[in-house]
């Protein structure tokens, strides 16, 4: 009784392993192209040799990041978003329209020159200026809220004209 217990699970171990195995090729996995931010997408027609290759564009929520860039940089005492940041503002206005549970922080902060009321003010008009940009955007305004930092975080070191450029500035920052 024992051998042929032990022949059937021998018997049983093989068919298992041999089930595992396959002679037939695995699909393609997709790769990211190269410098296009997309996935070919593999579909096979009727012919197994015969692949067809087409782009498919991930959604916009899974591509975006709102860390990649959340600095608005600004001229020496002023306030006004420039044209330049404006493409910045509206990624994150309508990621905050795209999730309405987030919450987000605008934060000012200005270069070590002036007084400390001086900066506390101007980087508060700072954060004013973007938290209002956004919520013209479409984002909501409870969503938001603005701070200012003054000249107490500074983004670049220094004492010349390359530091305090990098300092004047709006971060924008979400709440984990």
């Amino acid at each position: 009784m024992k051998k042929i217990l032990f022949a059937a699970l021998a018997a049983l171990a093989a068919l298992t392993l041999g089930a595992c195995t396959s002679n037939q090729s695995q699909p393609d996995v997709p790769v990211r192209e190269a410098g296009t931010g997309t996935l070919p997408a593999i579909a096979k027609d009727d012919s197994a040799s015969t692949k067809k290759i087409e782009t498919v564009q991930p959604p916009p929520l899974e591509t975006f990041n709102p860390l990649k860039e959340y600095s608005i940089y600004f001229d020496v005492d002023k306030y006004d978003v420039s044209d330049t940041y404006i493409p910045v503002v509206r990624s994150h206005a309508d990621y905050m329209k795209r999730n309405p549970a987030k919450r987000a922080s605008v934060q000012g902060n200005t270069d070590e020159r002036g007084s400390r009321e001086y900066n506390l003010s101007l980087g508060q008009k700072r954060a004013e200026a973007v938290k209002k940009l956004m919520v013209t955007m479409g984002a909501k305004e409870s969503q938001i809220e603005a701070v200012s930092f003054g000249e107490e975080k500074p983004q670049a070191p220094g004492h010349d004209e390359a530091a305090w450029s990098k300092n004047r500035r709006s971060d924008i920052t979400y709440a984990q």
